[in-house]
C-alpha cells in the first residue's frame, strides 16, 4: 500500500516510541529510536517529525545523500503489530522558509535541530509476535534530554552542533548549517 489507513494513523499516534532507519549508498546504516511528542501525521501520505539534538546527526547526512527513510512503529501491548513506513524525506532547518509553518504544531523543545518531512511511498505491516509485551515506566527525554539542551545558550548549542553534528560518522555532511 502507498498510504496510511485511518487504523494505521491511530496506531502511530498511540506508540510511545518509533524508529528511524536511513542509509547512504555507502557506509553505515543508521537506526535511531525516537520518542517524546515529536511526530505528526499530516495526512495518509505525509509524516513530519522533530529531530532533537543528539550525539550524532546520521539521519540528516543520509537524507541529504539520497532522501530514503523508513519509520518503524511497533506495538508493545498485547495486540502484536509492526508498521513500517517507507518514503523520501527532506530535512527542514530553521533557516528554511517552511520551518515556521511546520514547527507550529510542536511545543517548544530545547535542542530542536531540524524537522524531517517524509513523503510516504509504501507501507508494510507484519505481525510483531516476537516483540515482548512491555509497559512505559517513564519518559526519560522530558527529564534528561530536552532540559539538557534547553539549558544551553544559543552559542553553546551552536558550538555543540559544530563539534558533534556537522558530519556523519562516515564523514558525510549533515547540512546543519547553510553550505
Amino acid at each position: 500500500m502507498n498510504r496510511l489507513t485511518k487504523k494505521q494513523i491511530d496506531f502511530i499516534k498511540a506508540q510511545p516510541v518509533f524508529f528511524v532507519g536511513t542509509a547512504a549508498a555507502e557506509g553505515r546504516v543508521n537506526i535511531s529510536p525516537k520518542g517524546l511528542d515529536t511526530l505528526r501525521v499530516i495526512d495518509e501520505r505525509r509524516i513530519i517529525w522533530l529531530n532533537l539534538t543528539g550525539s550524532g546527526n546520521e539521519t540528516a547526512a543520509h537524507v541529504a545523500a539520497n532522501g530514503r527513510m523508513t519509520l518503524m512503529f511497533m506495538s508493545i501491548t498485547n495486540q502484536p503489530l509492526i508498521l513500517r513506513v517507507y518514503g523520501s524525506a527532506r530535512a527542514v532547518h530553521k533557516r528554511d522558509s517552511d520551518w515556521a509553518e511546520l514547527i507550529e504544531g510542536f511545543a517548544p523543545m530545547g535542542g530542536s535541530r531540524q524537522l524531517f518531512d517524509l513523503r510516504i511511498d509504501h507501507t508494510a505491516v507484519s505481525c510483531g509476535s516476537g516483540v515482548p509485551v512491555m509497559s512505559v515506566e517513564a519518559v526519560r527525554g522530558e527529564h534528561e534530554l530536552e532540559p539538557f539542551y534547553a539549558a544551553m545558550s544559543p552559542a553553546e548549542l551552536t558550538d555543540y552542533w559544530t563539534r558533534e553534528n556537522v558530519k556523519s560518522i562516515d564523514g558525510l555532511p549533515t547540512h546543519l548549517f547553510a553550505d
